[in-house]
């Protein structure tokens, strides 16, 4: 469990890797790196400098990959922050917005200084919400490269009180609701006000993807269609999401033997991407999942398994034959996964 417990405490800050070997006799040894330095390993045995060297030396960083050196297969994968959204206005159409996050595994916090509002995103099961105003509620959100920021506020100076704090701070994604006129004034009276530019530039305004959407509904799925966009074109998922983790060390679970399924590599329409992970534990129960149908269930019944046997496993799934339309699995894609247990 030191391997999970490191992970929930890990400065996000730092560029941190994780590094698995997957077959070969040192199969299930890893290894955390935080800006370079050794924070944790499970096997001090292990020559770890050939790895560390090839994977720092690589040309394509930040993407998580399988590699061969020797006769071992080595995963490594660079540690993520969880992706979160904040919502600034929960008026109609922030609420469909707070259900889909909900649905995407977002985790989410509304600002709106209207209690009235501000309890219509509780009722919608917002993770936070905050009734203050604007700007004094976003001087306590701090912002990084995960954080997604909507401002869908009741009107133009809300909006430009919004964008103005919001700015400058580090973010995966500003979308501003609003028409082009209002969106000009709102961008223009900041860019006078000594906000460069090229930074206002970067807002996606008028917000959301052009599907013609009209209702507030469908507003809100043109928004979170251009979130997702953005997060799986120049992002990625967190790795090892707080829910996985602390659910691995939760006390309730301390005594259920459990495994770690984990994506590795995928070729062809694969249902999810490099990365994903799901927890199986010996009494059935999981957490996280790699897509769903047939492969999932197989794969549920290789960990148990492997929770059995306490031995890790590389297993191969091809969802490109005759056999896997049978069985339903019809993304047509190939994908490895490494099972380990949980120790």
């Amino acid at each position: 469990m030191k391997f999970y417990k490191v992970l929930q405490n890990i400065d996000m800050d730092k560029e941190n890797i994780v590094i698995i070997i997957i077959t070969g006799k040192n199969i299930g040894s890893k290894l955390i790196l935080s800006d370079n330095e050794i924070i944790y390993t499970n096997n001090e045995k292990v020559d770890w400098n050939k790895y560390i060297d090839y994977i720092t030396n690589i040309k394509e960083r930040k993407k998580d990959n399988v590699i061969t050196i020797g006769d071992e297969k080595i995963y490594f994968e660079y540690l993520r922050a969880a992706n979160k959204v904040v919502v600034c206005g929960a008026g109609h159409i922030s609420i469909p917005i707070i259900k889909m996050c909900k649905l995407l595994d977002l985790h989410t916090t509304v600002i709106d200084d209207r209690p009235k509002f501000a309890n219509n995103a509780i009722i919608a099961k917002a993770d936070k919400v905050i009734c203050e105003p604007f700007a004094d509620a976003l001087d306590k959100i701090k912002g990084d490269s995960s954080t997604f920021f909507i401002i869908v506020t009741r009107g133009h100076r809300y909006d430009k009180s919004c964008l103005q704090s919001i700015v400058n701070k580090e973010n995966a994604y500003i979308g501003m609701i609003g028409s082009k006129v209002r969106v000009a004034k709102v961008l223009n009276s900041l860019e006078e006000e000594g906000i460069e530019r090229e930074k206002l530039n970067k807002v996606y305004t008028p917000i959301g993807l052009k599907i013609g959407a009209e209702t507030p509904a469908e507003i809100s799925v043109a928004i979170m269609a251009q979130i997702i966009d953005v997060k799986n074109k120049e992002l990625k998922s967190s790795n090892y999401s707080d829910e996985i983790i602390n659910n691995i060390l939760d006390i309730k679970y301390k005594n259920i033997p459990k495994a770690m399924v984990t994506i590795v590599s995928r070729r062809g329409s694969a249902p999810r991407e490099v990365g994903t992970k799901m927890v199986v534990l010996k009494d059935g129960t999981m957490f996280g999942t790699i897509g769903g149908g047939c492969a999932e269930s197989n794969l549920r019944q290789k960990a148990f398994s492997c929770i059995e046997n306490n031995k890790c496993q590389l297993v191969k799934v091809d969802m490109t034959g005759r056999e896997s339309e049978e069985e339903g699995m019809i993304c047509g894609g190939i994908i490895e996964v490494f099972i380990e247990p949980i120790k």
